[in-house]
């Protein structure tokens, strides 16, 4: 698996929680303390035993730590400008969520995404589709909650208010079922196309 989402875990962990967490997990995985490098290639038992390992020691179900992974993400400005390019308003950036796979891969040819697909129905209701895993892809079941974290995240960033749940399909593909409550609910954070220069 790519070292970038291990990195990204990672990443959350020391900066969300005590130092301690990380050194205790760095230990038991036999990992040295400045823990995974980005852009080299691990085996997934190892990433999947560090999810495992993160969800027992902080007592979360590791599907809900992956969605406050994808919470963080957004926290990062690098990702949040990808995101937010997708449209001005809420409703523009779920339709947009399609070619997120492919802004991905522009920056990280190596991190391959599954196939993303947006339905609009009546009432402010979307479905996100997750496609089965390709050979190559991450698994839908870590990109799905990591990506229902990010949604919530983005719906704050834009003023939006929305539900949302996700479930895994037969197929081994995911949806997400998200509810656009309002779409101008509080003041979205400021964005600008060009980014600032110090």
């Amino acid at each position: 698996m790519h070292g970038l989402v291990n990195r990204a875990l990672q990443c959350f962990l020391r900066d969300t929680y005590p130092p301690q967490v990380w050194r205790d997990l760095a230990s038991e995985l036999g990992i040295g303390r400045d823990g995974f490098e980005a852009m080299l290639d691990y085996p997934e038992p190892l990433a999947r035993r560090f999810l495992a390992l993160a969800a027992d020691r902080l007592g979360k179900p590791d599907l809900v730590l992956l969605e406050d992974l994808g919470a963080y993400l957004v926290g990062r400005e690098a990702i949040r400008r990808l995101l937010r390019f997708g449209g001005s308003s809420y409703p523009d950036f779920l339709l947009s969520l399609e070619d997120l796979p492919d802004r991905v891969a522009l920056a990280l040819p190596e991190l391959r995404l599954p196939a993303l697909a947006v339905r609009a129905v009546a009432g402010g209701h979307y479905r996100v589709t997750v496609a089965p895993a390709a050979d190559g892809t991450l698994p839908p079941e870590l990109v799905t909650p990591v990506l229902a974290g990010l949604l919530r995240a983005m719906a704050d960033d834009y003023g939006a208010l929305v539900f949302l749940d996700f479930a895994t399909l037969a197929d081994g593909g995911a949806e997400i079922a998200l509810v656009l409550l309002e779409d101008r609910y509080a003041p979205g954070r400021g964005f600008r196309l060009a980014a600032t220069v110090a």
